[in-house]
């Protein structure tokens, strides 16, 4: 009985670790196809579909999304995005202080990169709690292939894609069209400014009617964009093509 049971533990080990192989490479295969394709549906567009939320999503090229969209989101939620190799380590350390500490800041000052939001958003899934410790290790594999693979402009195009931006709503496009009945390659600076802001948390910050958290934040996002705006690796990613 004792050798049977050791047997199966074994089989059991072998089958198991055999599907998260095949599962990476299958989902290795699907990152280097999301450098020329957007993913055709992520799990929390599928979770909003099935929460009742619905799915409004129009992907677009990098071409057809306004500069100040581009430039709104790296001084919103990663100003080194342009230079850092995926990971903003100082946000980091001062997230972990932060935490340990047990201070308040507002939703959307973690450290997480736009990388890293990136890969979460195509390939893994949100949470706090022990949903959140889950996910970390493979956010970080995940964070690092995109950086290699994709590259930073092919990055900033999905991850302004593939956000959520309200109740069922995702990307930049669907977003514009929304709040301000326009295409997003014509977003002026403070609209721009207003989506960036809800993206902590776009179900309960609105931007129409706007919130007070958004009405804030976009604010402190513009001043932002006016401090970065000159940088020539910024100014290179947000009028890429």
């Amino acid at each position: 009985m004792k050798v049977q049971k050791q047997l199966f533990i074994r089989k059991f080990l072998r089958r198991f670790f055999k599907v998260i192989l095949y599962g990476f490479i299958i989902s290795l295969v699907y990152l280097v196809l999301c450098k020329w394709l957007m993913p055709p549906i992520t799990i929390t567009q599928l979770g909003n579909w099935i929460g009742g939320y619905g799915l409004k999503r129009d992907y677009v090229s990098s071409a057809d999304i306004s500069p100040n969209a581009k430039l709104a989101a790296i001084a919103g939620e990663d100003q080194l995005f342009p230079v850092h190799n995926g990971f903003d380590w100082k946000a980091i350390s001062k997230s972990l202080d932060n935490n340990s500490s047990k201070t308040k800041r507002p939703a959307g000052a973690a450290a997480s990169t736009i990388r890293q939001q990136a890969a979460k958003n195509v390939f893994l899934f949100h949470g706090e709690g022990v949903t959140r410790y889950m996910r970390k290790p493979l956010e970080a594999v995940y964070t690092k292939l995109i950086e290699w693979i994709w590259g930073k402009q092919r990055i900033l195009e999905v991850y302004l894609n593939t956000s959520e931006m309200g109740k069922g709503i995702f990307g930049i496009e669907a977003a514009s069209r929304r709040y301000f009945n326009k295409s997003a390659k014509d977003l002026t600076r403070n609209e721009a400014a207003m989506i960036i802001a809800c993206l902590p948390n776009p179900k309960i910050y609105s931007v129409k009617p706007v919130s007070r958290f958004v009405n804030w934040k976009s604010r402190w996002i513009l001043r932002q964009m006016n401090n970065v705006q000159g940088d020539k690796n910024i100014q290179a990613l947000i009028y890429a093509k």
